[in-house]
């Protein structure tokens, strides 16, 4: 069966170079674990898939392997990942360690920014909020994603944001198991809402208990989403 077959049609934008696209649509079928590990993805599938030649889609899926979220078998298969919790682990520590450096900075900012970039943010959190009534998973994680985002432009160093984003797919396949949970979507927006009321306050040491909290929910639940997703996740990691 054709990999994407249960997914809803992927369009490119034919102004633009195809294997960026295709890597970012696949990327984010992988991240929003809409493909499963095991999942094979055939070149000529895909080809046929995107309207586009095998050269573009092989381009697309090296850079996957680089992000390692699928293993290339050379001349047999390439196929989706399992989620690495030692890469897990260590995008978590990256992200942890960038990011409240960052806080440091936004509650440093000179007044004017100060207000702008708290606008931003609260009309973020608006939307968060409008994706819990009633709960959109999608809109959510696109939501979470832009808020985090917003803070490292504010803080000048954007492209962190890349380096951070590029490590990050095995945690983040890890919370969008966990996000359809009870109660963990409100959890994620009240955190957000606490880091804003902190930066909001000026309060450095307020925002980085808010953001330790916020970036360890996922990972206290890992035992359990273990047991409920075995076939997921590569279970050595210490």
């Amino acid at each position: 069966m054709n990999a994407l077959a249960k997914v809803a049609p992927l369009k490119l934008d034919r102004t633009r170079q195809s294997a960026p696209q295709v890597f970012e649509a696949l990327r984010e079928l992988i991240v929003s674990v809409q493909l499963e590990p095991g999942t094979v993805l055939q070149r000529a599938e895909l080809a046929d898939h995107f309207g586009i030649s095998q050269t573009p889609i092989r381009d697309a899926l090296l850079r996957l392997g680089e992000e390692q979220l699928v293993d290339i078998f050379a001349q047999h298969a390439t196929v989706v990942s399992r989620i690495d919790l030692s890469a897990a682990l260590q995008a978590h520590f990256l992200r942890r360690s960038i990011e409240l450096e960052i806080l440091a900075t936004l509650c440093k900012l000179p007044d004017a920014e100060h207000q702008q970039l708290m606008q931003r943010l609260n009309a973020n959190l608006a939307e968060q909020e409008a994706a819990l009534k009633p709960l959109d998973v999608s809109k959510l994680a696109l939501a979470d994603q832009a808020f985090h985002r917003e803070m490292y432009e504010a803080a000048r160093v954007g492209p962190l944001w890349n380096l951070v984003r590029k490590q990050s797919g095995h945690v983040d396949r890890l919370r969008r198991l966990h996000l359809p949970d009870e109660g963990k979507p409100q959890a994620i927006v009240r955190d957000h809402g606490a880091i804003v009321e902190a930066i909001a306050r000026k309060d450095a040491q307020a925002a980085e208990k808010a953001l330790r909290q916020h970036l360890a929910g996922t990972l206290a639940f890992v035992d359990d989403i273990r047991q409920r997703y075995p076939d997921w996740i590569v279970s050595d990691a210490r």
